[in-house]
């Protein structure tokens, strides 16, 4: 299903541009201007089973769409600057803003040095329990198993179900068909203990994973120190907001702000949902983290933002940069927002 859907999205983002419509739409759905949302930045990589590729972008593909925004002659600014240009209503220029969620290294090692060439700041969110070197990555863990696998069993509704993994297709499948059942449980303590024993029934060091691929607060107190980084705040353990109490969500956020700010001496001011989608942000979401004093926070839902992004700061908008579709030619589509409006049924704002 995950195949056809980005066959869905890839064939509609083409159609759009040879039909020249982003073009007739920009003008109604450019807005003032967008924030697009990364991941990981860094070479492509040559591995056959790679599931989880839409979260990273290469630096080519990141230098592409910071050229065609100078083309177009848009402003590429920090998240203080855009919150201060959203509240104050100047809407003189377009502009733009560059986040990557999680806190990887390669945002340092690839992302940074492509936006120092064009003095482009950045908000990279961090979750506390990645940067201690604890977090769990459990859609990374879930590649390495499957990647690894003949066949793996999980007990998908109540039934132990075994699934085969022993061709690159039947990974694919069986990887979606694993992931969609993990964030259906109904909590965070479920999915963890089911990812916990795949691990340890497959010798994937799920902990490990973090300190492989996320910067510790060492090092993202250096990273840090550049006046083109801003950091932003991805909660503690990176759960899903929405499957927990209100008290665990407000812990979540407030003290995921809190140990950034004591690790690194410098104001939290921003937040990124994890996940992010309807399911795991929504209202009470949005009210916590005003009411704990973020400015702004920011959601995985597809959008540009407009004028009235200005009455929800804290569900703000983003705009993907997904590694399935690295082609320069669907550029002028995404910064058009035509691709976003038809998925958003040509509605602005989906912030209910």
């Amino acid at each position: 299903m995950k195949q056809l859907r980005n066959t869905v999205i890839r064939a509609g983002m083409e159609a759009l541009y040879f039909s020249g419509a982003h073009i007739l739409l920009r003008p109604i759905f450019a807005g003032v201007g967008a924030i697009f949302m990364l991941h990981h930045v860094r070479p492509r990589r040559a591995d056959a089973f790679q599931p989880n590729h839409h979260l990273e972008v290469t630096p080519d593909f990141l230098r592409a769409m910071l050229t065609h925004l100078r083309v177009l002659d848009v402003d590429v600014v920090s998240m203080d600057e855009a919150h201060r240009r959203l509240t104050e209503r100047n809407f003189a220029r377009r502009f733009a803003c560059f986040t990557c969620d999680d806190g990887y290294r390669d945002n340092r090692d690839f992302a940074l040095p492509v936006m120092r060439e064009f003095g482009a700041p950045f908000t990279v969110f961090v979750a506390s329990d990645f940067a201690e070197g604890c977090g769990k990555l459990w859609w990374i863990a879930l590649e390495r198993i499957t990647a690894a696998a003949s066949a793996i069993e999980v007990p998908i509704a109540g039934v132990m179900t075994r699934i085969d993994t022993a061709t690159p297709q039947a990974k694919r499948t069986a990887f979606g068909r694993m992931h969609d059942w993990l964030r259906s449980l109904p909590g965070e303590q479920e999915m963890q203990a089911e990812i916990s024993a795949l691990c340890a029934r497959h010798g994937v060091d799920e902990t490990g994973i973090a300190r492989e691929l996320c910067m510790s607060w060492d090092e993202l107190r250096g990273f840090a120190d550049d006046p083109l980084v801003t950091i932003g705040a991805h909660t503690i353990t990176h759960c899903n907001l929405a499957k927990q109490s209100e008290t665990v969500a407000s812990f979540e956020l407030a003290t995921s702000r809190a140990r950034i700010e004591e690790a690194l001496q410098r104001q939290v001011a921003h937040l990124a949902y994890p996940y992010g989608d309807r399911i795991a942000a929504g209202q009470r979401e949005f009210a916590l983290a005003r009411s704990i004093g973020f400015r702004t926070a920011v959601t995985t839902r597809p959008g540009m933002l407009f004028p009235e992004s200005a009455d929800h700061l804290t569900a703000l908008q983003r705009v993907s940069l997904n590694g399935n579709y690295q082609d320069a030619r669907l550029l002028p589509v995404l910064t058009s927002g035509a691709a976003t409006a038809v998925w958003n049924g040509f509605r602005r704002i989906d912030a209910a």
